[in-house]
């Protein structure tokens, strides 16, 4: 049975031991196991609001915990493959049929679906065991994912800061949040790759 985490605990963790909480909360959930990671930021942008933390260290910490859990999964991804998914995934509510949408999604968006891949609900843990597997160069895989943690990191952060005191309606709107952010993340990616094939068409 998976123990359910609150927000109440989640800003009682981070609250007690700040960036190191940011941190491990970050790479930890990115890796798999089930934290409500848009809820950890919204609160880490309300301390922020209220002077616990600082912001610029804040985005660091988050990032920087992103950015290890995504990479540990592109390994687990590359040298044990998707069968490690299909085995254990049950224990955090990953199924088969998921995966095989996630690989789908991947084999046909290529390497821009690691950047969109964090604003989709429930895919952002399976994307980088994906692209390991299918052995995407690491510097190609870093590029597209490392950044897309970065702006997903810093927009959830800086909408918890800007919400200060509201960020329990935040939380409460969390799903909705990532769907229009997520969409507006796909819609940006395919005008640039639409722009890109336009300046290489032959006038």
């Amino acid at each position: 049975m998976i123990m359910m985490i609150t927000p109440d605990d989640v800003l009682a963790f981070v609250q007690q031991y700040g960036y190191i909480a940011i941190f491990a909360l970050f790479m930890f959930g990115i890796i798999g196991v089930p934290l409500p990671e848009e809820t950890v930021l919204a609160i880490a942008g309300y301390l922020v609001s209220e002077g616990h933390l600082k912001l610029f260290p804040t985005y660091a910490a988050a990032w920087i915990g992103t950015t290890c859990g995504i990479t540990v999964s592109y390994f687990i991804g590359r040298y044990v493959g998707v069968g490690f998914l299909k085995r254990y995934g049950r224990f955090v509510r990953i199924t088969d049929e998921r995966i095989e949408r996630v690989h789908n999604w991947f084999e046909r968006r290529g390497r821009w679906s690691l950047t969109v891949a964090y604003f989709v609900p429930g895919v952002r843990h399976i994307f980088a065991i994906v692209a390991g597997s299918s052995k995407v160069r690491l510097p190609v895989f870093a590029l597209f994912a490392y950044s897309g943690g970065l702006v997903w990191s810093v927009s959830f952060i800086t909408l918890g800061y800007a919400g200060g005191k509201a960020w329990r309606r935040i939380v409460a709107e969390e799903n909705t949040i990532v769907l229009i952010a997520g969409a507006v993340a796909i819609v940006a990616g395919a005008a640039y790759l639409a722009y890109k094939r336009l300046r290489k068409a032959p006038k």
